[in-house]
């Protein structure tokens, strides 16, 4: 097979998984703390031919690779909700929650309370604290967040703050490391360390929004399929052209 076409091949699986991560970036681009994944790719060169009888060497023909994905860890808006279980977290920390695999990370700040008393997530992981899973009694109310994560509320009848936990926030030196799950969790890839984190500060009554700029995903989308379409075109020609060439060498003169 011709350069060509193992040249616009190359660029197509390339395109094709880049499909694949700018359509999971759009699809949740409503999800709360959702952070974005990037492409990477790189150029390959190698030679086509390695006989030796050339007058000189090979030119190096260039494909495409797709190296890698990464993670974009930059911060999402924030809303206001006013519900005094959501929070969000101004910084590189990450919420720590209790699932049936072990411990999990995640940005998505608005919680709930269980049939238990338990502090949980939208999927109902139970959120941990730094001693553990927070609980709260039946007569608690007004719940207040500290922007260092301590939470407190008032009990029953009484006007003095009971403490109930302090969010355990954790962040990682190696944070392209963590691995992406399902309900908008992270788990700790090989190498991912998680860290007490004390600069980010929590925020009570807000939420983190999805960091997907949609109008930028969608500008991506309409650029990959243009760009396969322009591939395939040109990849329908050289072999067209490819046909037409063996078909006149193969005429026999009369």
């Amino acid at each position: 097979m011709q350069n060509t076409l193992l040249v616009g091949l190359s660029k197509q699986m390339v395109l094709e998984r880049q499909l694949d991560v700018v359509s999971n970036n759009i699809a949740n681009m409503n999800t709360n703390g959702y952070k974005a994944d990037r492409s990477l790719f790189q150029e390959y060169l190698a030679s086509n031919a390695h006989e030796d009888n050339f007058m000189s060497s090979d030119r190096r023909v260039s494909f495409v690779q797709d190296r890698a994905t990464f993670h974009d860890f930059a911060q999402g808006p924030t809303e206001e909700t006013k519900n005094p279980l959501d929070v969000a977290i101004d910084g590189k920390g990450f919420l720590v929650v209790q699932t049936p695999g072990g411990e999990r990370y995640t940005r998505e700040g608005n919680l709930q309370i269980n049939n238990r008393g338990q502090l949980v997530t939208m999927s109902g992981y139970q959120v941990l604290g730094t001693g553990g899973p927070i609980t709260f009694q039946q007569t608690d109310h007004d719940v207040s967040i500290a922007p260092d994560g301590n939470i407190t509320v008032l009990e029953g009848t009484s006007r003095l703050d009971s403490i109930r936990g302090k969010l355990r926030v954790v962040s990682f030196a190696e944070a392209q490391r963590l691995l992406k799950e399902g309900s908008n969790l992270y788990s700790a890839g090989e190498g991912a360390v998680p860290l007490a984190e004390t600069k980010s500060q929590i925020r009570q009554g807000f939420i983190e929004k999805s960091n997907v700029n949609s109008v930028v995903e969608m500008s991506r989308m309409i650029e990959i399929t243009r760009t396969y379409t322009q591939i395939a075109s040109l990849l329908q020609q050289e072999s067209d052209l490819h046909k037409s060439a063996i078909e006149k060498l193969a005429d026999v003169p009369a």
